[in-house]
């Protein structure tokens, strides 16, 4: 029976009273009474919590309502860590765990069970609940607490796996399981229980196949420092209501576990093993290979059949490429190598090998054009077209001759398209994409014309540069705007000639550059920062869309259209202007982020500064709830008057927002160590809930 429910069971016979007088005044539907508000609580165990000296394998808990489990395979834990699955079923009001893998003498189990265990009827979640026995003569019981976070986006990071080694050595979290485990919840908490006395080294991973240690592709978070786990003593006050609404203080002492202010960042190295992922040629003028990562080195490739045989690509192609050098796309420039359909290659390449470094590995590939067939398919029913038309003309009485020439006269165009819209940003390059790669450009026949007072005016067009040094078919036009005025830009005919020789149509773009007015002024103030630091401004998917250094504490934004934005900033340590993740052999900890705890609404004309110091709000704070992707659940309970009970006991109506949120912990600045842990917030918040739990 639920408090609740015993707190008014000597009112009952008063209710049925009236209830039975109001049956009697109206045949009204029922209203029935209060929603279910509590999750199941625990009444006992077999064996029961804290037992020692434990022989079985199967382990039984009762609640005082019928319950149900979900997720178990991802949400419940058992420590030390199982190579077999442990079953977990519910019947009733009770719980049944057996483990499969062989017990351990003299050592301590703990079941964690996460928030994968609800009542049957509302769904109301038991969260933090666990139970621990030792199958020796003494039991384990200190704790480590703290909560997980992506380092890069501050999302609560949700099932993670987060664990302990006593071996110090560098290389147990790539080769041994974990020692002790626990996942983190939806907020990204957690506690690592059943901990003997000693120094630990602890990690977060997101265990994608399940070996209890970390795999280098995979997600991870380390601790900079050793911990060494304690308890203390402490009294606690309470206020205990009677069934009368009377409060009542009582003091009371309690164990509370430290460290319980554990801040972990995951992030992943990038690592992925480097191969060819894939080879094609899409049409007779290109080839295509696709890497599995980025690269420094291009690979070295020949051809080995045919007349050609022998010669290197880069001398009878132009690589067309990106700065990570990840895909290739050759177009090739010898028309006899084009028209060949089977091209046999030699490709020698750096390859991840089983020891994973990188060797030059060489490959012969086999590379076809399988568009032959549909090209020759084209040519015959062209063909065949061409003889309608023959016939055609030679009944009517035409020039054949005259006609085969116009349609061999038919040219094809290189083409150029505008990637800047009709309105072009005052702070922005006009940029331009062809649809091949470019050899020339003929700077007389650019021409750049302003409107004033109706009249287009010519004046200097700049020169036509390439976007980067990789792409051959992107290019800029640098330029000082001025704002609010329009512009058209054309390029002459046979001014811009490919690879192939192919060369564009007139060409025209006109736009207009936006006013200054249509811009809003952003400034941060920026206090708590002592290296280098970049600003990031984002949109409502949390994603860049400006980008400025901090300079002398003051980071600028001039541009800014106006609508909704947030802002996040992380410390540049090697001042690269680029966000750095982290490395765990090197033991270099990810860029540290921060972000503006306030969404920011900009309006046209305004200007707007704006103080902020990186530590005034609590890490776990600090990013805006809107933006927030990895949110709790959002579980309504309602009453009859048509509030619900939020997530932190709190009475709300549906026009409210409930943020899901707990309310409390919170972050302090870097330690001397370099760690970043949470604060003192975390004993009133986060940090009671782990030491009281069951």
């Amino acid at each position: 029976m639920k408090r609740n429910e015993a707190r008014h069971m000597r009112s009952l016979p008063v209710v049925a009273a009236l209830l039975f007088l109001a049956a009697c005044a109206s045949m009204g539907r029922p209203t029935g009474g209060d929603y279910d508000i509590e999750p199941p609580y625990y009444v006992q165990s077999n064996p029961a919590i804290g037992s020692k000296g434990v022989k079985t394998n199967k382990i039984t808990v009762d609640f005082n309502e019928n319950i149900q489990v979900e997720d178990v395979m991802t949400k419940v834990v058992v420590s030390p860590a199982q190579k077999s699955i442990p079953s977990i079923t519910a019947n009733g009001k009770r719980l049944t765990v057996e483990l499969r893998d062989t017990m351990l003498p003299n050592t301590t189990y703990t079941i964690d069970f996460s928030d994968a265990i609800k009542d049957l009827n509302e769904g109301n979640i038991l969260d933090g609940f666990a139970i621990d026995f030792a199958t020796g003569d003494s039991i384990d019981s200190l704790r480590i607490s703290g909560m997980v976070f992506e380092a890069r986006t501050l999302e609560p990071a949700q099932g993670m796996l987060v664990g302990v080694y006593s071996n110090p050595s560098d290389t147990a979290i790539t080769t041994l399981p974990m020692e002790r485990i626990a996942k983190t919840n939806q907020l990204g908490q957690f506690t690592i229980r059943g901990l003997k006395p000693g120094d630990y080294r602890i990690f977060a991973i997101n265990d994608i196949n399940r070996d209890y240690h970390w795999d280098r592709s995979e997600d991870i978070a380390f601790y900079d420092v050793t911990i060494s786990p304690y308890a203390e003593r402490s009294s606690h006050r309470d206020t205990i209501y009677t069934t009368e609404g009377i409060d009542t203080i009582v003091d009371h002492e309690v164990t509370s576990f430290y460290p319980n202010d554990i801040l972990l960042t995951w992030f992943n190295e990038g690592y992925q093993p480097q191969y060819l992922k894939d080879y094609s040629r899409p049409d007779r003028k290109r080839l295509l290979f696709n890497f599995s990562t980025a690269s420094d080195t291009l690979p070295e490739i020949t051809i080995i059949n045919g007349v050609d045989s022998g010669r290197p690509i880069d001398s009878w192609t132009r690589l067309n490429t990106v700065a990570t050098l990840d895909t290739l796309e050759y177009f090739i420039t010898d028309t006899a190598l084009m028209a060949q359909d089977t091209m046999m290659l030699e490709v020698k390449y750096l390859r991840t090998d089983t020891l994973d470094m990188l060797t030059w590995t060489t490959d012969t590939l086999r590379v076809l054009f399988k568009g032959a067939k549909e090209e020759a398919r084209q040519k015959e029913e062209a063909a065949k077209k061409a003889e309608k038309r023959r016939k055609k003309a030679e009944k009517n009485g035409e020039n054949i001759d005259s006609i085969e020439a116009a349609e061999a006269a038919k040219l094809t165009f290189l083409n150029i398209n505008a990637r800047s819209g009709n309105t072009q940003e005052v702070y922005a390059p006009l940029l331009f994409e062809t649809d091949q790669p470019v050899e020339t450009i003929l700077q007389n026949g650019l021409h750049m014309e302003i409107m004033r007072d109706t009249i287009w005016d010519t004046i200097a067009a700049p020169p036509l540069e390439r976007v980067d040094s990789f792409n051959l078919m992107r290019y800029k036009l640098n330029m000082k705007w001025e704002p609010g005025v329009k512009y058209r830009y054309s390029v002459d005919s046979a001014s811009v000639i490919s690879i192939y020789n192919q060369w564009n149509s007139p060409f025209k773009h006109e736009f207009t550059v936006r006013k200054l007015e249509d811009y809003s002024s952003l400034f941060f103030n920026i206090t708590g920062v002592r290296d280098s630091a970049v600003v990031e401004i984002l949109d409502k998917s949390d994603k860049p869309v400006a980008t400025a250094p901090l300079i002398d504490g003051v980071a600028s934004f001039p541009h800014l259209q106006s609508g909704t934005f947030y802002a996040r900033l992380y410390i540049d340590r090697n001042g690269n202007g680029e966000y750095d993740t982290g490395n765990l052999h090197d033991s270099i900890q990810p860029e540290e982020v921060y972000y503006f705890p306030k969404k920011l609404v900009l309006k046209k004309n305004w200007d707007v500064e704006q103080s902020w110091d990186i530590y005034e709000t609590a890490i776990d704070l600090q990013k805006p709830k809107e933006i927030v992707k990895n949110k709790p659940k959002e579980k309504k309970r309602r009453n009859k008057d048509g509030s619900y009970i939020d997530e932190d006991g709190r009475t709300r109506y549906d026009d409210e927002e409930d943020d899901g949120y707990d309310d409390g912990n919170f972050f302090g600045p870097s330690n001397s160590n370099g760690t970043r842990n949470l604060g003192n917030g975390m004993n009133n918040g986060f940090g009671n809930l782990r030491n009281n739990r069951f």
